[in-house]
């Protein structure tokens, strides 16, 4: 029986990592809720144990119904039936076998119905899914949003709300509006306070919402008159009974069919505060967008290795002048390069899950006021690492999955682009990942941030001191090397008179670091497994050579250049 767990290797060596006693430990409150739930671990191998069961079971799912799903639901699509979203046959079936196996709030605690799960074993879940049908990924991964209202909420609403995620009550996050897409300071959706009904009420239009006929809806909407700035925003939740939110359309898009994508229009709908007024997009907004990044970073992974391994399949199979076109050095080059960059990503994605799960769970310890003052320090400093290597992931993975696509695509040659292979469908799937949850430009704008305060060095350098093993120092010493004349292309571009002259050259910097933080994960990970040793060494040759060309671009960068850009954009 197939299954997408067990198949792949790499998930348990994630899943392994060192850190992740710790995270256990900290997550399940030294497992002290045995004695209160049943299902509760006794210890780490116990905890371990049922991560690794529950991600079988997803596994299984995911093998044996949702990937055989994905064609149909791909040409089926949800409808929109007297304002009401109907999911795809095969999408619905995804839905409730996952309702069923008991695995929806995968990461709440067991007092809400939940599996108490630290992030790393819900990212590869999501990775698994996406690896079987992206479009669900969604639908699935939405369950994020009962972790905003377990992070934010008032007890009331947590209690009425959270256990109806593991009944398979869907949720969305209504953020964008025709006028306000990336910039959602711009929302204008009208938040007013009902004082005889006692709640708020709700009215405008948002636009582009995934799963927008959800059951629970997050929505950041303007609560304070006459405010045009994040200031005057809060979070509110909305409950889909109250029939007070019209389905205008569906969107007919190029991927991810089987997510139905809506534009919604609120009037006078009934909703709730979500925590503080004016809180909704400085606080609430980032938190849920930072867990949706790492939600996409997922999909690309999942994509790309479903991408890699079709690539693989028919590369062995097909026969072109006498032999499988994989012994062409052409062919065996490009899936070389697709295995090494699909590793590279998901070494980054659960490296940076890791990063995810320390903060939440040393900030938890915050709020009982059980926190010890090393233990502030540290919270700030993964703080600083789960807020610079989230864009940097989300940026990379994406834009590394529609490459891997691409080269799927491109070595299934013109049957790949014909509706024959599942190929034609992971490409058109992939190229939403680069655009939603904040475009590839915005992460820039977001990871580059890490080079200039030096977070992305300052991990490097501690790279540096782990132990490795010596038949791998030349790669280490390839790193070194590229590290130092990174520092040295950083203060070229930090001494440019001109500040756009540094906005352009900062996705070559961010892609530079991203290279070399990733070279340094795929070496730590050879040192773990033999597995990775080949992967580092093609990933680290290729993305040394890459960053050559980036510094050589930066050293030679002008204001003539700056210029030339400028005109030929009509500036």
């Amino acid at each position: 029986m197939a299954n997408y767990f067990l198949d792949n290797e790499h998930l348990k060596f994630h899943l392994n990592h060192p850190l992740m006693k710790r995270i256990v430990a900290m997550k399940e409150n030294d497992y002290q809720e045995s004695e209160q739930y049943d299902t509760a671990p006794v210890d780490f191998e116990d905890a371990m144990d049922t991560y690794e069961q529950v991600l079988e079971i997803i596994g299984e799912i995911c093998a044996d119904i949702i990937a055989p799903n994905a064609e149909s639901v791909d040409e089926e699509g949800p409808q929109l039936v007297c304002n009401e979203v109907i999911y795809a046959q095969g999408t619905q079936q995804n839905h409730e076998t996952l309702v069923h196996a008991g695995v929806y709030g995968i990461a709440l605690p067991r007092k809400y119905k939940g599996l108490n799960f630290p992030m790393m074993p819900y990212v590869i879940a999501n990775e698994l899914i996406s690896r079987a049908d992206s479009s669900f990924a969604n639908i699935w991964g939405l369950q994020d949003c009962a972790e905003t209202i377990h992070a934010f909420a008032s007890e009331e609403l947590k209690e009425r709300y959270l256990p109806l995620i593991n009944q398979g009550y869907t949720c969305s996050m209504d953020l964008t509006e025709p006028d306000a897409g990336s910039d959602l300071q711009a929302v204008q959706l009208k938040a007013t306070f009902d004082e005889e009904a006692g709640c708020w009420r709700l009215n405008g239009v948002k636009r582009f919402i995934t799963n927008g006929d959800a059951d629970i809806k997050l929505v950041l909407a303007r609560s304070e008159e006459g405010t045009k700035d994040a200031r005057g925003l809060s979070y509110f939740l909305y409950d889909r009974k109250d029939r007070s939110v019209s389905v205008r359309r569906l969107e007919h898009k190029l991927g991810i069919k089987g997510s139905p994508t809506c534009e919604l229009v609120f009037t006078n709908a009934p909703a709730q505060l979500v925590g503080d007024q004016r809180m909704g997009l400085i606080k609430y907004v980032m938190t849920l967008m930072n867990g949706a990044r790492l939600g996409v970073g997922a999909q690309a992974v999942g994509i790309s290795e479903a991408a890699y391994r079709e690539a693989e399949k028919y590369a062995g199979e097909r026969e072109q002048f006498g032999k499988a076109i994989i012994r062409f050095p052409a062919v065996f080059e490009m899936l070389a390069n697709m295995r090494a960059k699909t590793d590279a990503i998901r070494s980054l994605l659960y490296e940076t899950s890791r990063f995810v799960d320390m903060q939440k769970l040393l900030e938890h310890k915050l709020k009982k006021l059980t926190i010890t003052p090393e233990e502030r320090t540290e919270m700030k400093y993964y703080q600083r690492l789960a807020d610079s290597y989230t864009p940097l992931l989300k940026l990379t993975a994406s834009e590394y999955c529609n490459q891997i696509t691409y080269d799927a695509m491109q070595i299934h040659g013109g049957t790949g682009f014909m509706k024959d292979f599942p190929v034609e469908r992971l490409y058109r799937d992939a190229r939403i990942t680069s655009i939603y949850e904040g475009t590839s430009q915005l992460q820039v704008v977001a990871a580059v941030r890490g080079v200039g305060s030096g977070v992305y060095l300052n991990k490097i350098k501690e790279y540096e001191t782990e132990p490795i093993n010596p038949e791998l120092q030349y790669l280490k010493d390839m790193l070194v090397d590229m590290t130092v004349r990174y520092e040295k292309t950083v203060e070229k571009a930090k001494g440019y008179d001109n500040p756009e002259m540094y906005d352009l050259t900062a996705r070559r910097l961010v892609e530079s670091i991203g290279n070399i933080i990733m070279g340094y994960l795929l070496l730590l990970d050879a040192s773990r497994s033999s597995v990775y040793s080949h992967t580092a060494d093609v990933f680290i040759t290729m993305t040394n050579a890459q960053n050559r060309e980036k510094e050589a671009y930066i050293d030679m960068f002008s204001a003539r250049e700056l210029q030339s850009y400028k005109t030929m954009a009509g500036l």
